[in-house]
């Protein structure tokens, strides 16, 4: 039987484990099954990973499914817990705090947004906050979680979750399945050079001689991009003169308070701190501008607010906010910090590993190696990191930190175009502009705005068919549907403990 495509990807490595490599392995490993496809990771136990992301959106739970587990597994396995948006503390001002849930915010009517509505009845001196009208955002003021209806009665019942997890852990996981399940074979070597072909890499030798080649090559070695940026000499975009922060230091601590469903973001004198509550600790760090704050005070400060026994010391993390030029160059596709980094300021790290396998599966090459396919994928990307950048920006440009050098210098400095558009638009009269690889929706969107209080002064007209009156009956109804919806909710702890509870050490 004549063979359907005898230039077809055979083989591929992957360098580098942590959650890239492994996330990519699980992912491929899957998609290409039956394709008699040999897919190889090679790792060093000598090279600790990163491990900044233990905090996700809620595709993450795609993947999963992709995958065939579920996020129950998961938080199982990695100490996880449930997680319903962000909490942001002192961005708007030093006092403040406001979430940006992952759900809806009341209904829409008449093809008008609720948001509208909600402006009129503002102007006319209804006091009631806009967050009163996303069950999700309720949920996480109380402690409670539940599981999202199969068939939600309405908006007002839709909102989704994902998932905190100990990195360590979660690519442990994988590995496991990776390895047992679909048949991915692990290699623990040191890679001491990478051998080039022309314009492909051709193989990468090992330091104990062994020398591993393949077709396609996957770059998850992080930061130093040993084969997309090292052996293919593809340039690094930098955004430092955008996202301000160059560092990050992370210290666990044991819980000090309740296990609340959320991620906590807390702006500091020269950054912002994260909370990620686990089963078994809490997560820390401070992402700080180096020329605002040394090391060692970033390191005091952290060590200063944890709310419990410090369970490690300080890990430094330096970064460049950016990405490589080019994503995918001949035979090399990079994924993770290997291609580029935003810091976690909206937990996206995963999200663009994850988006940029699928986006391989789906322009996945043979042999040959057609630069169209490569060059899409790099639009793509491209895209994507541009549009979670403007959404990261708009974050520190709305700031009303007044008096702090770096904080006023971010809020005064020029937006880029896209982002001072959107801006625009919306505050003339609430209109949402949305471009092409937009991963933050226009719910997303609200809640920054809300959150910083950057309302227009008008809305839509067509929200004035209806009456006060009408409004107010309304808007009570579905403030008593949000009461009713949360008053099933569960503690987050007592979710936790009956369905993926995490086996004793």
């Amino acid at each position: 039987m004549r063979e359907a495509d005898p230039d077809r990807i055979r083989s591929i490595l992957i360098v580098g484990g942590g959650t890239a490599g492994w996330m990519a392995a699980t992912l491929l490993a899957g998609r290409l099954a039956r394709q008699s496809v040999a897919i190889t990771l090679v790792e060093s136990a000598e090279i600790g990973t990163v491990g900044v992301g233990e905090a996700t959106v809620p595709g993450i739970r795609d993947f999963f499914r992709d995958i065939g587990v579920t996020g129950e597994e998961v938080m199982r396995a990695s100490q996880g817990t449930m997680k319903l948006g962000i909490e942001f503390v002192d961005w708007a001002k030093p006092g403040t705090r406001f979430f940006h849930p992952f759900g809806l915010y009341g209904m829409a009517s008449r093809g008008v947004p609720f948001h509208h509505f909600w402006l009129k009845r503002r102007a006319e001196g209804d006091a009631t906050p806009f967050s009163a009208y996303s069950l999700c955002t309720r949920m996480a003021e109380a402690g409670t979680v539940m599981l999202p209806p199969e068939a939600p009665a309405n908006d007002l019942a839709v909102f989704d979750w994902a998932v905190h997890f100990d990195a360590g852990l979660y690519a442990r996981f994988l590995a496991a399945r990776a390895r047992q399940a679909l048949g991915v074979q692990h290699v623990d070597g040191m890679i001491e050079g990478v051998e080039r072909a022309g314009d492909r890499v051709a193989a990468v030798r090992l330091r104990d001689g062994r020398r591993l080649e393949a077709d396609l090559f996957i770059d998850c070695s992080g930061f130093r991009s040993l084969l997309l940026g090292e052996a293919m000499g593809v340039d690094y975009e930098e955004w430092g003169d955008l996202l301000p922060c160059d560092r990050a230091v992370a210290m666990p601590c044991a819980h000090g308070g309740p296990l609340s469903p959320f991620t906590r973001s807390t702006a500091l004198a020269a950054g912002w701190q994260w909370r990620i509550p686990l089963q078994h600790r809490v997560g820390n760090g401070y992402v700080y501008a180096s020329r605002h704050l040394s090391d060692d005070e970033a390191a005091a400060v952290l060590r200063g607010r944890l709310e419990g026994e410090a369970l490690g010391e300080p890990r430094l993390i330096r970064f460049r906010t950016g990405h490589r030029r080019r994503f995918w160059q001949g035979n090399v596709v990079g994924l993770g910090l290997a291609a580029g980094f935003l810091e976690p300021l909206e937990s996206t790290s995963i999200t663009l590993i994850q988006t940029g396998i699928e986006r391989l599966t789906q322009l996945f090459p043979n042999r040959h190696f057609d630069p169209a396919l490569a060059d899409e994928y790099n639009r793509i990307a491209a895209l994507e990191y541009a549009r979670i950048r403007d959404f990261l920006l708009l974050h520190y440009a709305a700031n009303g930190r007044v008096g702090e050098p770096l904080w006023d210098a971010v809020r005064a400095a020029p937006l880029p175009d896209k982002l001072a558009h959107k801006l625009r638009l919306f505050r003339s009269r609430g209109a949402l502009a949305r471009y092409e690889w937009e991963s933050f929706q226009d719910p997303s969107w609200l809640s920054m705005y809300a959150g910083f209080d950057l309302w227009p002064e008008r809305h839509d007209p067509m929200a004035d068919y209806f009456t006060a009156d009408e409004l107010d009956s309304a808007m009570a109804r579905m403030r008593a549907a949000i009461d009713r919806a949360a008053a099933l909710a569960v503690p987050h702890a007592r979710f936790i403990a009956e369905r993926c509870a995490a086996p004793a050490a």
